[in-house]
Formats: C-alpha cells, sequence, structure tokens
C-alpha cells in the first residue's frame, strides 16, 4: 500500500466502526512503511491488512479488513497469507473480536488478555498538575514508552506525541518520568492512549488532565481488563465498556511493566 492509500484503511475503519484518529494514517505510516498491504482485484482495492515489523522480534497485525461485497471470496484469506509470511518469526500480536478467537488460534494465536473499550464524558477541569509534552521531552518518553511496550517506536512516537487535533501529558517526580498518555480526536469524540503510569494515582492525575482537553464530547479508553487497577480507575470515572478485543500472540505475551499499562496505544497497533 503506498503511503496515500493508507487513509482509504482508515476509511474502511471507520465504516466498521472502529473510530480511527483523524490523523492516525501518518502516525501508523511511522512503525513500518511497508507493512501496509492491500488487495486489489483488476485494480480495484478489495481489502487490506497490516503486518507492522516493530523490530526483528515482534510485529503486530492490524487493519484486517474485506470491503463487504466482496467477501467470501477467499481474498480475506489471502491477504491473511501475505500478513503472516511478512511477519516471519516474529512473536505477532493482535487485537481480535471475541467472536474470532478460535479462528485465530487455529493460526497459532494464544489469547493474551481481554482489553475493553470504555466511554464516558469529557470534564472541564484539569486538575492532574500534569504537564504538556514538548520536543525536548521525547528521547526520555521514549525511553519511558520502552518499559510498557514490547519493543522500541522512537519515530511513531515522535508523530503520535506531536500530532494535530491530539494533546499529550506528563507526570514527572523530579526529573524522572513517571508516566505519560495521550488523547486524539477521532472520527466520533476522543480517545486516550496510550495511558501509562507507574501506579493508579499518577494514571488519574493524567486521565483528568487529558480529559480536560475534551470537554463535553465522548472519550474512550482501551483498558486491558487484567489490570483491575486501570478497571477500576475507568469505572470510578464514569465509563462504560462498548466493546471487547481479545489481545492474542504467537509466542505468548511479550515481557513489559504490564501493571503500567492503564490504556493501550491502540487496537491497530498495539
Amino acid at each position: 500500500m503506498r503511503a496515500k492509500e493508507r487513509a482509504l484503511a482508515l476509511d474502511w475503519a471507520a465504516l466498521e466502526g472502529w473510530n480511527p484518529g483523524l490523523h492516525d494514517a501518518r502516525a501508523f505510516g511511522m512503525v513500518d512503511p511497508d507493512g501496509w498491504l492491500i488487495g486489489e482485484v483488476d485494480g480495484v482495492p478489495v481489502g487490506c491488512i497490516t503486518a507492522l515489523r516493530y523490530d526483528e522480534s515482534f510485529a503486530f497485525v492490524g487493519f484486517y479488513i474485506v470491503k463487504p461485497e466482496h467477501r467470501g471470496k477467499g481474498y480475506g484469506l489471502s491477504l491473511w497469507q501475505a500478513a503472516m509470511d511478512r511477519v516471519g518469526d516474529c512473536n505477532v500480536g493482535l487485537d481480535g473480536v471475541l467472536a474470532q478467537v478460535d479462528n485465530y488460534a487455529r493460526s497459532g494465536f494464544a489469547f493474551a488478555v481481554r482489553n475493553a473499550r470504555y466511554r464516558g464524558a469529557g470534564a472541564e477541569d484539569a486538575r492532574g498538575g500534569t504537564a504538556i509534552v514538548t520536543v525536548a521531552d521525547l528521547p526520555q518518553l521514549a525511553a519511558y514508552d520502552r518499559t510498557c511496550f514490547p519493543a522500541p517506536r522512537d519515530a511513531f512516537l515522535r508523530e503520535w506525541l506531536t500530532s494535530p487535533d491530539s494533546f499529550s501529558r506528563v507526570a514527572r517526580d523530579g526529573a524522572e518520568i513517571t508516566g505519560y498518555g495521550t488523547i486524539r480526536r477521532c472520527r466520533e469524540g476522543w480517545k486516550i492512549g496510550p495511558l501509562f503510569a507507574n501506579d493508579r494515582a499518577i494514571a488519574k492525575r493524567l486521565f483528568q488532565d487529558l480529559r480536560s482537553h475534551a470537554a463535553g464530547e465522548h472519550i474512550y479508553l482501551d483498558v486491558p481488563t487484567s489490570n483491575l487497577v486501570a478497571v477500576d480507575l475507568a469505572t470510578e470515572s464514569g465509563m462504560d465498556v462498548v466493546f471487547e478485543t481479545a489481545r492474542m500472540y504467537t509466542r505468548g505475551r511479550p515481557a513489559f511493566a504490564t501493571g503500567r499499562v492503564f490504556g493501550v496505544s491502540s487496537f491497530e497497533l498495539g
């Protein structure tokens, strides 16, 4: 898929109800520009999938879509096989709808954790005392992010944390980063993600400040339900579950600080 065609994948995702961010295509493309695959029949796009390699050991599959009028013709299987060929021997992750867990299991994926998308409301007041992220923060933030995610993703973070229609905030204890998060405008409302923090109190401070950027609008937070403290924070904040996915991996859940993950970055990229 060429860079200009990534917007097509976002549009298809919106039609599926996935509610992507307004500027996701550019940031997502920073991970692995060659990992965006499109299926065509007689030059007409009929489906897509991403098979993004973060490094030599970890990859993530997403945007697995076949247009409704072309389903049941084998095109989805061809896309899937092309994606699996591309990720090779990596430990591969994905977020799949719960109804497809058995199908992914037959392709070698094992269930790791259930993610729940919570929906709530933005608030007008910012009481967390966190700071807006600046370009100078990016190297230190990338190092902190590496403790919360299975692979380095510096180029993605540079774009993600500074994209238009988004706000990123950082919490510190002196010079040490103790958490950070991003909220971005989506086709409907705003999504918070990632939301990484050393503990619940820090996550709550970041959450309060992030949702202040979306006063009067819906906000969404994708929470790994194995982190019961994160679930408690979402429910205490008046949020309700509207969607769920199964996070699955081919070689088991990678090693990272799962207790710091109060909100995943995205279902499309991990």
